[in-house]
């Protein structure tokens, strides 16, 4: 069986799909600064996937994907991974990486001086190591950019076709024929990928992968719907989009993981007094959920003072989440589960989703935790 594990790293996304074939892909890395401190609340990633990776006797993980370049979404990632392009990033105990997916914008963006040693200036520099090199990497989109790129390097981007991955499509990776598995690629598309004249936060956020994930399970298919920082505007065009090269069913969601750290902008432009009143593609995305189906919020906990929680600036937005339990409701859905509340406030587990021929079912991670130790405890002579 398949699983999803979704971490509680505050307002960040981190998540491991685990294969029936003992594959791993890892959407998105945050180490939080305090995740080794054992009366924060953030979990140490970090040492959970090493673990991981060491029980199925790897070194390497088979698909690291960032939807985007934001922090929240690669904190302590280049002191965790082993990079190709400089040796400084290879020393012992890091984990490897067979595939890197990353949208083009990644490549493309320009950057400050003062930022050059960031770990996104890092992540740019490993990306086009891989691309160049032809070797390790899928690039999401073909903007101008990145065909003028690769002439700078006085190559031709037909001899990358087999690298870049077009919005619409199947990532060659996998299949469900040997895998059970399947990413059809939502987004991005190549204008979201286009920096000139706008902000770079927004350029990322547009340029989010949000992928179709479709797994088989002995003949039964569920779709889990996996979208990175990306607005409403994006997430109507992609709506309208896949509507009319009728692939209604790759909108369809057993999971959905709530863009944006349940930020209103995902829904609407107007947060809304008590619940955001969501777009109206947005609206039809909402009720293609199928019954029993969960919402994961990757975020920090909600305030605990509703007029607190209705007037925070920063995600989690209280009106959104109402507005996603609203239409949860709709569908018959099972519930919304947030990352940095599950099972505790003061120290979350992370939440994670099973896959089996009778649909999705959340496991208690302290339970299934508790039961490995005491497997893992040899029996007391006498």
């Amino acid at each position: 069986m398949a699983t999803i594990k979704f971490y509680p790293v505050g307002n960040g996304d981190t998540s491991l799909i685990t294969l029936q074939n003992n594959k791993h892909i890892l959407m998105d890395y945050r180490q939080h600064s305090s995740a080794t401190d054992s009366t924060k609340p953030h979990f140490d990633i970090a040492t959970d996937i090493k673990s991981i990776l060491a029980d199925a006797k790897k070194d390497s993980i088979d698909v690291l994907a960032f939807t985007h370049a934001d922090l929240d979404h690669i904190e302590g990632s280049t002191e965790f991974f082993y990079l190709e392009h400089a040796n400084k990033y290879q020393d012992s105990g890091r984990i490897k990486i067979d595939q890197l997916w990353v949208p083009a914008a990644m490549l493309l963006e320009s950057l400050p001086k003062d930022e050059l040693s960031s770990e996104f200036a890092i992540w740019r520099a490993e990306s086009k190591h891989r691309f160049k090199n032809k070797k390790g990497i899928r690039v999401f989109s073909q903007p101008e950019e990145l065909v003028k790129l690769v002439e700078k390097w006085d190559m031709k981007i037909d001899d990358f076709s087999d690298l870049i991955v077009d919005a619409g499509t199947i990532v060659d990776t996998f299949s469900l024929a040997n895998d059970n598995v399947e990413f059809f690629v939502h987004s991005p598309f190549m204008t979201h990928c286009e920096e000139s004249g706008k902000d770079i936060k927004k350029v990322r956020n547009e340029a989010s992968l949000v992928f179709n994930i479709r797994f088989n399970e002995n003949g039964e298919l569920f779709n889990f719907l996996a979208v990175g920082d990306s607005t409403w505007e994006v997430m109507e065009e992609i709506v309208s989009i896949t509507q009319y090269y009728q692939n209604e069913d790759r909108l369809r969601w057993d999971l959905l993981n709530i863009p944006h750290h349940s930020s209103y902008l995902a829904l609407s432009d107007d947060k809304g007094q008590k619940e955001t009143k969501p777009k109206e593609k947005i609206e039809e995305l909402l009720l293609m959920g199928n019954k029993d189906a969960y919402m994961i919020c990757s975020s920090n906990a909600f305030e605990t003072v509703e007029s607190d929680a209705l007037n925070s600036i920063q995600p989690p937005h209280l009106q959104a989440k109402r507005c996603y339990e609203h239409y949860l409701r709709d569908v018959n859905g099972r519930s919304l589960i947030v990352t940095m509340e599950n099972e505790s406030k003061i120290k979350p587990a992370p939440v994670v989703i099973e896959f089996s021929s009778s649909g999705l079912t959340k496991k208690s991670y302290k339970m299934a935790a508790a039961l490995a130790t005491a497997a893992a405890t040899p029996a007391r002579a006498g």
